[in-house]
């Protein structure tokens, strides 16, 4: 979101005498102490925790509000907000006045600076005696990453990954294909270990930069689309061998991979389309000649649209007309539906543009089925999110009735469980954050970049869900379908 009120909020110089010692991540909030989601106010440079621990950083711009009864307000008073802060972790900055994340700077670029600062403050803390200091501060809160399993207690057992700047949508989808896909070894097995220091995935990062040039920049960019340019290259660069290793080899090492090579239309199967891949039928009929005409293609997810009559119910609670469920969504992707006047189709026995309709079917399903929930649309000048809850299952998503020969499917074969949600928070595409939650040995993480806590069913069910990852069942359960 572009920000009227940098301007006059944001007054401070990247100055380390202004700002605490140690790294940024763990300064400590001025009232309560805790070290858990600094924010830095980019009027005064005093350290608040956020809204999700304590709310001191809220509560600091809201008492600079309150008019001062004892004498006028100087103009100097008048300007200074307090509104404007930044995260000492992410380094993405926010107004409480807009109420949203922030993508623009000041005419002297002071974001961005105050930015770089904290940044170069955190990567010398790594190497001196900060670090430790900081090790201590984050064992004195290990009590709150432990649980008890079976009477006995266990370390939490995932690990954060850094935010590089604004990379929380890079962040958010490694944090769910880490429940998914084991050959992202290097950045994705690193999630998993436990570790009390967030890993920082900057090698990745940059070979994202070198082969993805859409993604360059410390910009937000949309966590969907990271996804799908992500798979892509991986199918590509696998095709063409890794590591010297032909792409011959790779395909005898893994000759499950040959067997499902329908799954990729075009080119050789991968550990990509073994995963992820499905075929899609979509299906146009002309209705002047009645002429069908069928195309396949490879189905890597599904982006759904959520239905209109459902755009106006945003919590899961509200009470204002019927709930929307993935079912809608679903229905809404596979319903019959006849082509309006701009989208007239080429008839070849007609031999010119006619009305017609179009169907989609599954002609096969993936093992992992990814979910794209459309939230983001253009209007006349820009793009605005659709903010509806979707309800959704966590087992048992039955998805036999949208395929073309359902009586081929198994019992089983249908059955789908939740195993990873994106989230995004804020207004728009080119602005907010991007959290996950993932599943992992029966239990669920909250993934919000470098922070990482366990968190149950019941807030699972309850967010607004960007991106849904299930994996096929393999073994029978009584839980019931959707």
């Amino acid at each position: 979101m572009e920000c009227p009120h940098l301007g006059s909020s944001v007054c401070i110089a990247p100055d380390s005498a202004k700002f605490p010692q140690g790294s940024p991540s763990s300064w400590c909030c001025s009232v309560c102490r805790s070290n858990k989601s600094p924010w830095v106010c980019l009027t005064c440079s005093s350290v608040h925790c956020g809204r999700y621990v304590n709310g001191h950083a809220k509560k600091h711009y809201e008492d600079a509000q309150i008019p001062m009864t004892n004498h006028k307000k100087t103009e100097k008073q008048e300007k200074v907000q307090h509104t404007v802060c930044m995260d000492c972790s992410s380094y993405s900055t926010y107004c409480y006045r807009c109420d949203d994340f922030v993508v623009n700077d000041t005419k002297l670029g002071l974001v961005q600076k105050v930015r770089e600062h904290l940044q170069n403050l955190e990567n010398s803390a790594f190497t001196s005696d900060r670090h430790r200091k900081r090790k201590l501060l984050e064992n004195s809160s290990l009590n709150s990453k432990l649980l008890k399993v079976n009477g006995s207690t266990t370390a939490l057992c995932a690990t954060g990954l850094r935010n590089l700047g604004n990379t929380c949508f890079m962040n958010a989808i490694l944090q769910s294909l880490s429940s998914l896909v084991e050959e992202f070894r290097k950045t994705l097995c690193a999630l998993w270990q436990g570790s009390q220091t967030a890993f920082s995935p900057e090698s990745l990062f940059y070979v994202v930069w070198k082969i993805m040039p859409n993604f360059r920049g410390y910009q937000q960019q949309d966590a969907h689309e990271f996804m799908r340019y992500l798979l892509d290259h991986l199918h590509l660069e696998l095709q063409g061998g890794f590591n010297g290793v032909s792409r011959s080899v790779i395909l005898q090492e893994n000759s499950s991979l040959t067997a499902s090579s329908k799954c990729c239309i075009n080119g050789a199967s991968t550990v990509v389309t073994a995963i992820f891949g499905g075929i899609l039928q979509n299906e146009v009929n002309c209705l002047i000649c009645r002429k069908t005409n069928l195309k396949f293609d490879p189905l890597r997810y599904l982006s759904l649209d959520i239905p209109s009559q459902f755009r106006n119910k945003r919590t899961k609670n509200q009470e204002n007309g019927p709930m929307c469920t993935l079912r809608d969504c679903l229905r809404s992707f596979t319903d019959l539906e006849e082509l309006d006047e701009t989208e007239l189709y080429m008839c070849h026995k007609c031999k010119k543009k006619q009305k017609s309709t179009k169907k989609f079917w599954i002609q096969k399903l993936p093992k992992v089925l990814c979910l794209h929930l459309k939230r983001f649309h253009w209007t006349a000048y820009l793009r605005n999110k659709v903010d509806t809850y979707v309800e959704f299952p966590l087992r048992g998503l039955d998805m036999k009735c949208y395929l073309l020969e359902p009586e081929n499917s198994g019992p089983e074969s249908c059955l789908y469980d939740l195993a990873a949600v994106v989230v995004h928070h804020g207004s728009g595409v080119g602005s907010g954050h991007y959290t996950a939650y993932a599943a992992h040995e029966g239990r669920w993480f909250h993934f919000n970049d470098s922070t990482v806590t366990l968190t149950d069913e019941e807030t699972v069910v309850k967010a607004k869900a960007y991106i849904l990852f299930y994996v096929e069942r393999q073994a029978k359960s009584g839980s019931d379908k959707l």
